[in-house]
This record gives structure tokens, C-alpha cells and sequence, in this order.
């Protein structure tokens, strides 16, 4: 299986590897450090009876994360210095206590030496119903972004924004995205009791200068903040905030917008996976909840790892972006239903690029 898996790596395919068995022994025939992506949604504990059995059937849940953490340690060693793990992994009811297991292992893996990143919110939008009289119902789900190192791992953050607005020029002023003019601005500096003459002289030169930046598409909005006319963004405690510090020195400062648009937040609205119809795996992974750690960490001649592949999700989605993966499942069935969809993606493109040939 080593020998497989160095094959595939130097390999040109973008074709995903499907392995079957155990994560854990599986992982021991990857090499070091060479993994760019890894993302994974593993049985929660105490949900659901699989193929084959595997992990989340422990009667301690406490035997449940261990194991959790021993897999993950392996995945710490494969990954590359640049790469980045995303875990999502939820959270169950036992004795009618919530057992908080999503953050016990997170906790539990900063200490064994990853660093997380951000904690990102699934809000499952549709989430099931439930009957349960004496709590709310649950609709979200963590998502972890750990990485090996705190600075210089892959991140393309452009790749990601949000469309930003567009710039405007309304009876030869220029406007921001938002409809910012600079003309009350001008109005507060002007009428100010706190800025000095020479801040106030400062602040007009450099409002200009951003509407000016405005004009010419390098930022597409912001905001200038005021002494005595805002309050500084975070703190007004010059020890604690270099904002504050700045409105004391400066009299103002700017929050400016990128013009490649906003980055996405880290609370996400996806669908539970519903339209699969799936008879085998029930899990809801759905395809969106990987494209962005995917399209954001994974480098395009990357590969992606996923050690619980299920019905092959992750691996789909690498696919669609032109990245190799490698899909880990302990069920064959699994791995059939995997192979299928990964195949079928690949025909329903090929066909769709014959279709564009056919109307040129």
C-alpha cells in the first residue's frame, strides 16, 4: 500500500485513491509531509451503526476522542509544513448532558501541538426536527481549521471574497460601494473641537487622497473614523488598542474595504447533503462545506486527504477543482458507492464539454 501511495502521489492523475481499512493503519503508509489538504468529517460518537463497524461504536467516549486524537496526530505528520486540516465533527447528548466532544478534542489537539485557526459555525439552515420538550433544537455544527505552523501555510484568500460592490460617480463626485461621498466627513472635520488645526489640515489631505483611491478602483468602500466624533473601532484604551493609540496621535484613521470584495465569515449556511439518495451512508457532509476549505488551502497541483471518506464527498469535490486526493474508508461498500460518484462526475463533464463543442 506504501508503494501505491507514493505511485499516486508522483503521479499526473487527478483520478482520487480510494484505500480501505482502518484510518489509523492506513495513515502509517502515507509519507511525511506530503499532504496539502486535509478534510474529514468522522462518525460522531454514539450516533449511527456504519458499515463495518470503525470508530463512534465505543462505549466510553472518552476511548472515542483517543482514538480520534491518535488519527489526527497521524494526519499532523503527513500533512506539509504549508498545509491545513479541517475537522467537522458534532457534538452528542449522553445522560441528557451535552457532552461538549467537538471541543474536548479540539482542546485536546492544540495541545498536542496543532494550531487552530479559526472555529467555523455550520448553521445547517434546514436542520432536522425534534421533538424534544425541555432544550432547543440544534441546527449547528463546529468546523475546526487547524494548521502545523502559525505563519506560512497556503492560504488564498482572494479566492474566496464575496463579489464587492461597485464604485460610482454621481454628478462628477465620486461615491463608494456604500454611497460614501466624503462630504459629511469633510462636514465633522470641519466642525470638530478636539482636532487640532494641523490634524484637521492632515485629515482633509488625507480624505483626498481616499476618495482618490476610491476613484480609481483601489478601494471600493471605507470608513473614516473621528476624534470626538466616533469612538475608536475595538477600545478606547491606547495600552490594548493600536487603533485608539492612532485617534490620539492622529486625530482619524481609515477602515478601508478590499476592492477583490469581503472575505467569507466564519459562520456558514449550507443544507444538510439531501439530495444524494443515498441507500448505503446517511451522514449529512454536504458537497459546499468542503469547497471552500478545499478552493482556500489546497494549492492547484495540491492533494487532499480525507482518513473517514464515507460515500467519497471530499475526494468529489477535490475532483471538481482539478485536485488529487486520497479517500481513507474502512467499508468497501462505501468505497464502490465513492468510485461511482467520482465516475460519474467525470462523464457528466465530459459530456458537458461535448455538448459545447456541438454548439460551436
Amino acid at each position: 500500500m506504501e508503494y501505491l501511495v507514493s505511485e499516486y502521489l508522483a503521479s499526473e492523475t487527478i483520478d482520487p485513491l480510494f484505500l480501505v481499512g482502518d484510518a489509523l493503519d492506513v495513515l502509517k503508509n502515507i509519507p511525511d509531509n506530503s499532504i496539502d489538504c486535509c478534510i474529514t468529517s468522522p462518525p460522531y460518537w454514539n450516533k449511527r451503526q456504519y458499515a463495518n463497524g470503525g470508530i463512534g461504536l465505543e462505549k466510553d467516549y472518552n476511548d472515542y476522542i483517543s482514538a480520534l486524537v491518535e488519527i489526527f496526530m497521524e494526519v499532523h505528520r503527513v500533512l506539509k509544513p504549508t498545509g491545513s486540516f479541517w475537522l467537522n465533527i458534532g457534538d452528542t447528548y449522553h445522560k441528557k448532558s451535552l457532552l461538549n466532544i467537538p471541543w474536548r478534542v479540539a482542546i485536546e489537539l492544540t495541545d498536542r501541538g496543532w494550531i487552530l485557526r479559526n472555529t467555523v459555525i455550520w448553521n445547517k439552515v434546514k436542520g432536522g426536527l425534534d421533538n424534544t420538550e425541555d432544550r432547543l433544537r440544534n441546527i449547528y455544527e463546529p468546523v475546526f481549521h487547524f494548521v502545523k505552523k502559525a505563519k506560512g501555510y497556503y492560504y488564498d484568500i482572494d479566492s474566496v471574497r464575496n463579489t464587492p460592490q461597485s464604485t460610482k460617480v454621481v454628478k462628477g463626485a465620486v461615491v463608494s460601494a456604500t454611497g460614501v461621498t466624503g462630504v459629511s466627513y469633510k462636514r465633522k472635520i470641519e466642525l470638530s473641537t478636539v482636532l487640532t488645526d494641523e490634524q484637521k489640515k492632515n485629515a482633509y489631505a488625507a480624505l483626498e487622497d481616499m476618495l482618490e483611491k476610491v476613484r480609481l478602483g483601489e478601494v471600493s468602500d471605507f470608513r473614516m473614523i473621528i476624534k470626538g466624533a466616533q469612538r475608536t473601532t475595538h477600545s478606547d484604551s491606547e495600552k490594548v488598542s493600536g487603533r485608539a493609540k492612532e485617534l490620539h496621535e492622529k486625530g482619524f484613521y481609515f477602515l478601508k474595504c478590499n476592492p477583490k470584495g469581503s472575505k467569507p465569515s466564519d459562520v456558514w449556511d449550507i443544507l444538510p447533503e439531501d439530495t444524494q439518495k443515498r441507500t448505503t451512508h446517511f451522514a449529512p457532509y454536504p458537497e459546499d462545506l468542503c469547497r471552500t476549505p478545499i478552493i482556500l488551502t489546497c494549492p492547484k497541483d495540491g492533494v487532499v486527504l480525507d482518513p473517514f471518506a464515507g460515500t467519497g464527498t471530499s475526494c468529489l469535490v477535490a475532483l471538481e477543482y482539478n485536485r488529487k486526493s486520497i479517500g481513507i474508508e474502512i467499508a468497501d461498500e462505501y468505497v464502490v458507492a465513492a468510485k461511482e460518484r467520482c465516475q460519474k462526475k467525470v462523464e457528466d463533464y465530459e459530456q458537458s464539454q461535448r455538448t459545447i463543442w456541438d454548439l460551436l
